[in-house]
This record gives C-alpha cells, sequence and structure tokens, in this order.
C-alpha cells in the first residue's frame, strides 16, 4: 500500500531478498494519475531498473552501470544513488563528455556489468574499479584537472570493454553460429 508524503507525493516500497521496487506517485496512485516512477532492483544481478511515466510519455532506462555498481559494493548498506562519488561524476559527464563517448557507455556498461558479475572475485574487480577509476576520477574533478580524469575515465571504459565485454559478446557470436549450423 503506497503512503502520502507531506508534500503529497505517494511511495510504495516492496520486495524480496531477490528483488525489490520502490514506486512514486504524483498523486493517489487508485486514482488515475500522469506521472510515476517506478524503481526495480535485482539483487542476485546487481542491476536496477528506472521507469518514468510523464503526462502519458514512458521511458525506460537500464541502470546497469559498472561505475554505479563499484560505488554500491564499495559502500554496500551506505551506498546512495546520490553519493558524493555519483553526483561528482554525472556532473562531469554532462559538462565535459562527448555525447558519442556517452552513448558507447551506455552501450557497453551494462556487458560490462553483466561480465564482471559472472566472475568469481567480481567484488575485488568493483573494488579495483572503484579504487582507480570513480575516487581517482572524482579526486582529479575535485582539484580542476578534467583531462586526466576524462582520459582516465575513457581508458577505463576501452580496457573493461576488451576484458569483460567482447569476449563476452564473441561467446554470444559463437552460440549464435553454432544455432544456425545446426539449423
Amino acid at each position: 500500500m503506497a503512503k502520502e508524503t507531506e508534500g503529497g507525493t505517494w511511495i510504495n516500497v516492496n520486495g524480496n531478498e531477490e528483488k525489490g521496487h520502490v514506486n512514486i506517485y504524483g498523486s493517489d496512485p487508485r486514482e488515475p494519475h500522469d506521472k510515476s516512477i517506478h524503481i526495480n532492483i535485482n539483487y542476485d544481478k546487481e542491476t536496477f531498473t528506472i521507469n518514468e511515466k510523464i503526462d502519458g510519455e514512458k521511458t525506460s532506462t537500464d541502470c546497469s552501470c559498472y561505475l554505479t555498481t563499484a560505488c554500491m559494493r564499495h559502500k554496500l548498506e551506505c551506498f546512495d544513488d546520490n553519493c558524493e562519488e555519483l553526483t561528482i561524476l554525472r556532473w562531469f559527464r554532462d559538462n565535459f563528455v562527448s555525447k558519442e563517448d556517452i552513448d558507447h557507455y551506455y552501450k557497453t556498461a551494462p556487458i560490462i556489468v553483466e561480465a564482471i558479475n559472472e566472475e568469481l572475485d567480481n567484488n575485488e574487480i568493483y573494488n579495483y574499479i572503484y579504487e582507480n577509476v570513480v575516487i581517482a576520477c572524482v579526486n582529479a574533478i575535485k582539484k580542476g584537472d578534467y583531462e586526466f580524469a576524462y582520459e582516465r575515465y575513457k581508458s577505463s571504459i576501452l580496457a573493461l570493454e576488451e576484458q569483460f565485454a567482447r569476449p563476452k559478446l564473441e561467446k554470444r557470436l559463437v552460440k549464435i553460429l553454432k544455432l544456425k549450423v545446426c539449423n
């Protein structure tokens, strides 16, 4: 059952140890409404999606971001999607990263996350990303060294793509080709 906040927004939180859902409504959800946000969390896969409905327009965002996942893993139960690290990185992305690099990141990041999650030592990998990409970039941005932050960000994407995404995509391609040959 959704509960009304002081500001008139309605929030419903539910789930179990496998999945969680946070639903936010602009008005009483029992009545017709045109504004809502639904956050779906899969704890096993450590992924989440955000589905928005505003004035009849629906959008969905896959938030399988390895930078967010690294922060989430490092901070554990203290994680906040608006933590300092992610806030600074989002500001940097919006102000300094090219559209092409952003598009590339959002295409490859979910594949990288999926591949890292399949690794036995994935906590160590995410800690490495947190320490050597997230913190390194955040510290550089705070100092105004945007060039270093951009180069570290871009080189990390390419390195992680090479190490995790390419092998995963190659395995999928081999599987598809085998199915075509067998049929």
